[in-house]
């Protein structure tokens, strides 16, 4: 089972039913606006979970699980399926009064893997600013440790082997009522005062503790002789 999924379906056709938010439409005010947050949630992620329903409806996909349809599938069932998933992780990625910097095990990990959590913070703005067009930034656990990813369209990391940690949402409907055009600030107001470290450090002790050896990914002896560079990787779907 792909670690991150567990913290968000833990069965088949849970996706056919709209998981709620996990906070009110408001809660992340003032740097995402109730208004955007209800069109987000009301109109894009509820509009993919009815139309996979109906693309879904009587096929195999209707009682498979959700990470299975993804794995499996392509066309519109693939791409209604992985925007559920990758919404419910982005709403799960924040939290009112969130922000500032992660603790325990992964920051242990950030500092061997970038040399800091304020140099993760400038190659995940750097990530999101330049990726061109619309899809999801990530924080993943990739073979012994994090790096950051990109992703176009409903693209996720699941896709490619990696396990999410952390994303944002990059598509133009997620801060263009609040920031316009301006997505390199949507995405400070993201890092510095919403990001969810509690559920990352969650995905991320999943992840280690589902390592070969229950070693956490980062721990090499390469990883913790040197940061790593920006490792950036942009997936283009198959689709």
């Amino acid at each position: 089972m792909h670690l991150a999924r567990e913290l968000l379906f833990h069965g088949a056709m849970e996706h056919l039913r709209l998981k709620p938010l996990p906070y009110d439409t408001h809660a992340l005010e003032p740097h995402i606006s109730g208004e955007t947050v209800a069109l987000h949630y009301e109109k894009h992620h509820a509009g993919y979970a009815r139309k996979l329903k109906v693309l879904i409806a009587d096929k195999p996909e209707e009682t498979a699980s959700l990470e299975r349809i993804i794995l499996t599938s392509d066309g519109a069932i693939l791409d209604n399926a992985a925007q559920i998933w990758n919404h419910d992780f982005y709403w799960r990625s924040m939290q009112p009064d969130g922000g500032g910097a992660p603790s325990g095990a992964l920051n242990g990990a950030i500092t061997r893997n970038f040399g800091s959590c304020e140099k993760l913070r400038r190659d995940f703005l750097e990530a999101g600013a330049s990726h061109f067009g619309s899809g999801w930034l990530w924080l993943v656990t990739h073979r012994d440790g994090l790096r950051i990813t990109t992703t176009h369209d409903a693209d996720l990391p699941l896709r490619h082997g990696d396990t999410a940690i952390l994303c944002a949402d990059l598509w133009e409907h997620a801060y263009y009522l609040d920031y316009r055009n301006e997505r390199a600030r949507y995405l400070e107001a993201f890092f510095d005062r919403l990001v969810n470290w509690e559920f990352a450090g969650a995905n991320w002790s999943r992840a280690a503790a589902k390592a070969p050896g229950n070693q956490a990914p980062g721990a090499s002896r390469q990883s913790m002789a040197r940061p790593a560079r920006l490792e950036l990787a942009t997936f283009r779907s198959a689709t």
